[in-house]
């Protein structure tokens, strides 16, 4: 949706300090630079409250002017969301393209989508976001269709271009709806098999994609920059008691993330939000680690996914002095954190014990002695337990060596067995 030259756009980076909703500076820098932005200067300023016209005073409306004559500059960047008046004036009287925050993020999600559910969820968002701003300023939006069997009441090029993409929209909405279910199908048939699913959650750059790779020997993109990972990816993992757990990396959070982003992703988000155990991956050496932890549980909230038990993981412990790898338990003994970093490797053993600890909280180990009436028992248990041992008996019975989750006992009901501490 959006047009890119070939070679990075000399921007202006606008941050003005506001009583409500304040964004960070450094962020802005580096979600330009994600965008393939060169900055070549920022104008910062504050204000009690957003002009209704400009965002910015006509003061400060001036300087920001200058400073793109004096440096050359191809766009401006506001740390800002904007409402499409504010962009469309802001335009008119600067004369270059200005970029808001929110639009600044859906550039670098185009820039990162891989895949096709990715591609369609980032122009679903790019759609919604610019169906606000059609008017844009350009005249020929304004005029009359003509011709031969065209005349009459007519309809303006704004309306046609309204039109076409609301069905655009309608026409994407069905086929995510579609991803949609073919995810549903594949977390349906991992609940079944009762492999515990866990996503790794975090704020973007917080090292997710490298602590992935680390867990399951994957080779996603990594790169030093804001949502580097757009596309989910699962893959299995074996833990050391020897559960199998399904991992699923995905997309970064960001203070105020767009809504637009939140309802498109709802399908990648629901990964999760459905499952058993989020890795919330914290970047240790951020000065602001509390604030993005905050973010990120709020972002978790909107998707209804609060709830959900957490594992929190301090990566990047290479960059700290005098930290060593460990875990953190709670008074009952269970784990809360545990310091890594993904980078070097340290730590990644404390990791995979944390998560076989969690996962083994809820297991016991069974005796169990089968009939040979009680073959159904038996295809049952290989579909919910974990077959440790199995002996055929002299009568044509199976003696079992089992470990199953506490909330299936159910099953062995009219099983004789005895239970192994």
């Amino acid at each position: 949706m959006f047009d890119r030259p070939q070679s990075g756009e000399r921007a202006i980076l606008v941050h003005l300090t506001l009583q409500v909703g304040q964004e960070d500076l450094h962020e802005l820098k580096e979600l330009a630079k994600s965008a393939g932005a060169i900055s070549v200067h920022v104008v910062t300023g504050s204000r009690q409250r957003p002009d209704p016209k400009y965002f910015v005073g006509k003061g400060k409306l001036e300087e920001i002017k200058s400073e793109i004559t004096f440096h050359e500059a191809d766009i401006v960047l506001f740390n800002h969301p904007l409402t499409p008046s504010q962009e469309r004036n802001l335009e008119q009287a600067l004369e270059v393209r200005v970029i808001d925050r929110n639009g600044l993020i859906l550039d670098i999600f185009a820039l990162r989508a891989q895949t096709f559910e990715g591609k369609l969820q980032v122009e679903l968002a790019q759609l919604r976001h610019l169906s606000t701003r059609l008017i844009r300023g350009w005249t020929h939006l304004e005029r009359q269709k003509g011709g031969i069997g065209m005349r009459g009441p007519g309809e303006t090029q704004l309306e046609t271009d309204r039109r076409l993409l609301s069905n655009r929209i309608k026409l994407i909405q069905r086929r995510l709806e579609k991803v949609a279910k073919q995810r549903g199908q594949g977390r349906s048939k991992r609940k079944k098999s009762e492999i515990p699913s866990v996503s790794l959650v975090g704020y973007t750059n917080a090292g997710k994609s490298t602590l992935f790779n680390s867990l399951t020997g994957a080779d996603i993109y990594v790169a030093d920059q804001l949502f580097a990972t757009l596309d989910p990816t699962l893959r299995n993992c074996f833990l050391e008691n020897g559960t199998e757990v399904v991992l699923a990396d995905t997309v970064g959070f960001i203070r105020h993330l767009p809504h637009e982003l939140v309802a498109a992703f709802k399908s990648t988000l629901q990964e999760a939000s459905e499952a058993d155990l989020l890795l919330h991956v914290v970047d240790a050496n951020a000065e602001d680690r509390d604030e993005t932890m905050f973010q990120v549980n709020q972002v978790l909230e909107d998707i209804d996914a609060h709830e959900i038990q957490q594992l929190v993981v301090f990566n990047k412990i290479d960059l700290l002095d005098n930290i060593e790898p460990h875990i953190d338990y709670d008074d009952t003994g269970k784990p809360v954190r545990v310091w890594v970093s993904s980078l070097t490797g340290v730590g990644i053993t404390l990791l995979l014990q944390a998560l076989a600890k969690v996962f083994s909280s809820t297991k016991v180990k069974r005796k169990c002695f089968l009939l040979p009436s009680q073959g159904g028992v038996r295809a049952n248990l290989f579909s919910y337990a974990k077959i440790i041992d199995e002996k055929v008996t002299d009568v044509g019975g199976w003696d079992l060596l089992i470990e199953i989750d506490k909330k299936h006992l159910g099953l062995l009901k009219t099983v004789r067995m005895e239970e192994i501490i």
